[in-house]
């Protein structure tokens, strides 16, 4: 199994599993940006958003309100992120979808991923109806 998560999701790999169903496995992060950080990925193989189905979309997310709520009844984070990469370009390095909760913690060092670029107003109209044009009719 070339899939690291599938690997995981199958209970070929170990993993520090925090809860599971029938549509997802939320495990630790070996390579935690904080205490608790942990990855919710779907029982089906995913590369990305753009191959996530409605299905396993919400599932996953589902799944991440549940840990979300756990991880805060554990760890009392004053804060949590969560964070999705798609494509080599974003950082994804395990393609198999999957979705970040990273709690906060003051001090912890750990910094979002952009700085911001400020647009005009006019750029962002632009934009706006660039994206809009492309919804199917």
């Amino acid at each position: 199994m070339d899939c690291i998560f599938c690997a995981i999701v199958a209970g070929q790999e170990p993993a520090y599993v925090v809860h599971e169903d029938g549509a997802t496995v939320s495990f630790l992060d070996v390579g935690a940006a904080t205490r608790g950080h942990t990855l919710v990925v779907p029982r089906n193989h995913v590369r990305d958003i753009w191959d996530l189905s409605l299905e396993d979309g919400g599932a996953v997310m589902a799944s991440a309100q549940h840990v979300a709520g756990l991880l805060r009844r554990a760890l009392s984070p004053p804060g949590l992120n969560l964070l999705q990469s798609s494509g080599e370009a974003a950082g994804q390095d395990v393609f198999h979808f999957h979705l970040h909760l990273v709690p906060r913690y003051p001090g912890d060092g750990w910094v979002p991923p952009w700085t911001p670029t400020n647009p005009s107003r006019a750029e962002l109209e632009g934009l706006a109806a660039l994206i809009r044009a492309a919804s199917p009719k």
